[in-house]
């Protein structure tokens, strides 16, 4: 990340494949990229790789939980670092934070959410809740609140 980010998105923790190859939303059902290019933050589909073109962008790229990979079912809660998303968010000062899905947002913000914009904020950020890209969770799958988040930062 680097400061005066438009918006940085925050998930659980890396995928296992993820953790793999080093890449951000690299699991091959994961809709991440080409959401992104879709809503229009991102001129052309980036491959994960590619992830650090982001910040061009104005886009930054975190999860909660740093010490653990796999699916949001085998990381679990335990070892979410709240303290750290938000010494995070303080350090770099994005104008929103947006979870790709609930369980990142409601570890966060400890409480249930709904997706869309969150009344207050995380540390400076506003905050947002945006349906997973990730493949697990196509049935909650809207892209609506990513076009709806692109139209506010």
């Amino acid at each position: 990340m680097k400061p005066g980010l438009r918006v940085a998105f925050c998930g659980t923790a890396a995928s296992t494949r993820s953790a793999q190859v080093g890449a951000y939303y690299a699991g091959p059902g994961n809709a991440f990229w080409a959401t992104l290019h879709r809503i229009g933050l991102t001129a052309r589909e980036l491959r994960p790789n590619e992830y650090a073109e982001l910040l061009n962008h104005g886009v930054g790229l975190t999860d909660i939980c740093k010490v653990a990979s796999g699916s949001d079912r085998e990381v679990g809660t335990g070892r979410f670092d709240v303290a750290g998303l938000v010494a995070t968010l303080e350090h770099y000062a994005p104008t929103w934070v947006a979870f790709n899905g609930k369980n990142a947002a409601q570890g966060a913000l400890q409480r249930p959410v709904d997706y869309g914009k969150q009344p207050g904020r995380l540390g400076p950020a506003r905050v947002f809740v945006l349906p997973s890209t990730s493949g697990a969770a196509r049935g909650h799958w809207d892209v609506e609140r990513w076009c709806e988040l692109a139209r506010l930062v």
